[in-house]
Formats: C-alpha cells, sequence, structure tokens
C-alpha cells in the first residue's frame, strides 16, 4: 500500500510487475558529480501511465544508442549496479527512477554522442527510448575493467 501522502512504497511479491506498456519513460537534465569531474549523473524516470498499481524494482536494461564508432559499434552497452531497492510500489500516475552515470570525454580524448537511450525496464522484455542530451558526449568505455559509465538499480522517487 501506498504511504500516506506518498505514491511509492515498499511492494511485495505479489504486486505484478510493471511491463514497458505501463510505463513512459523521462530522462532529467545530466548533473557533474562534485566529487567526480567529468562524470555525469541523469536521472531516468519511469512513470506508471496506468491505472493501477504495479512492482519496479532492480535494475533496468540501458543501450545507449548513436553513431558507429569503429571499435565498439552503435550501441553501449551500460554495465548495471544493482544498488536500488528490493522491492517498489508505483501507484497510477507516479514515478520511480534510477540514475545514469556516464563519463564526458576529456579534451582530446574520442568523443561519442548518443542519439537516444533504449531501457528495458526489470523483469520486461520490451525497450522504452529517449532523445539523449545533444550536448553530452561520452567516453565509450565498453572494454573497461571498472568503467565510470553505469546503470544503477531503481529507487523509490519522494514523494
Amino acid at each position: 500500500a501506498a504511504p500516506a501522502g506518498g505514491g511509492v512504497a515498499t511492494a511485495s511479491t505479489a504486486t505484478p510487475r510493471c511491463t514497458t506498456a505501463d510505463l513512459e519513460v523521462l530522462l532529467g537534465k545530466p548533473a557533474e558529480k562534485n566529487d567526480a569531474p567529468g562524470q555525469y549523473d541523469i536521472p531516468l524516470t519511469y512513470r506508471n501511465t496506468t491505472d493501477h498499481t504495479c512492482g519496479l524494482y532492480g535494475v533496468p536494461g540501458v543501450d545507449l544508442v548513436g553513431p558507429d564508432e569503429p571499435t565498439f559499434g552503435p550501441v553501449y552497452h551500460l554495465p548495471r549496479v544493482d544498488n536500488g531497492v528490493k522491492y517498489n510500489e508505483v501507484t497510477a500516475g507516479t514515478t520511480a527512477s534510477a540514475t545514469i552515470t556516464v563519463v564526458k570525454p576529456a579534451a582530446g580524448e574520442p568523443a561519442w554522442t548518443p542519439a537516444k537511450l533504449n531501457t528495458i525496464p526489470p523483469g520486461s522484455t520490451r525497450a522504452l527510448s529517449a532523445a539523449w542530451p545533444p550536448d553530452l558526449p561520452v567516453l565509450r568505455q565498453d572494454a573497461a575493467t571498472h568503467p565510470g559509465s553505469y546503470v544503477n538499480g531503481i529507487l523509490a522517487d519522494p514523494s
């Protein structure tokens, strides 16, 4: 059940999971991290567009899609960091968010600017898309063992 004054509560496994058809995705404004210059956090917000409550928890799949990069191709599959809530209910019309963290290339490093983001909500198989900010190039780290670009787990949005 939803807490008083809010739309998001801890879910149980009995709450049906949100599907791609239940959601719309919104990409927030990038913000440079204070403790890591050149690294940016971008809110990835899922809104429940239905008239029922559904469970949204886990780590979404996120692919950045852009020009064909000679070494890695046109798609950058972001690694997932499972640091979200265990269960989460999203009531009708409310949201839950994950954060995408990316590294912006330094001067002289290869710049790659995605055109869009495709995301598959946890428990779903179909993707939602959002336009990528045209002024935020990304340093491709597809083969890195400790990349600075990744997607975090879903958290309940504040009421």
